[in-house]
């Protein structure tokens, strides 16, 4: 039976199901890799704040990401990673991927991308990141998160 999201309530409805803390174990080059991701409501309940942390052999990389409304009402993510990269972007539709996906787009120094959560069948949830092609969206990572 697949699992299916509830949307919460207001513009952070569509993050409702990722609030907690969670865990994924993936093969990399590298070896065995584990990423963390907690998801929490932050500044009275009108952001939710990432904190991700990938524990990779050299050192980790971490990265905290907040998602809001922008000045425009319109719900957007801004992310700072340890290696001083910065991002942000906007909601879009990943209804290509799943009929759930919540899909946030930006441009990068390397042309468009987007990260997508979707719920799993049985437990947790998908976390992909693509980037935009002539032919379509590349997928270079894909994880199943778990519970922690």
């Amino acid at each position: 039976m697949a699992q299916t999201w509830k949307k919460g309530r207001g513009k952070l409805g569509p993050l409702a199901n990722l609030i907690g803390y969670w865990k994924a174990e993936s093969d990399s080059p590298q070896g065995l890799l584990t990423v963390t991701r907690r998801f929490e409501a932050v500044l009275g309940g009108k952001f939710i704040q990432l904190d991700c942390q990938w524990d990779l052999p050299n050192k980790p990389y971490l990265e905290r990401c907040v998602f809001g409304p922008d000045r425009d009402g319109a719900l957007h993510f801004w992310s700072f990673q340890s290696d001083g990269k910065q991002s942000s972007g906007w909601l879009a539709s990943g209804e290509d991927v799943h009929e759930q996906a919540i899909c946030f787009e930006a441009d990068m120094p390397a042309g468009r991308a987007r990260q997508l959560y979707w719920p799993d069948k049985k437990e947790g949830f998908h976390w992909a990141v693509e980037s935009k092609t002539k032919k379509g969206w590349n997928r270079f990572v894909d994880h199943h998160y778990r519970p922690l």
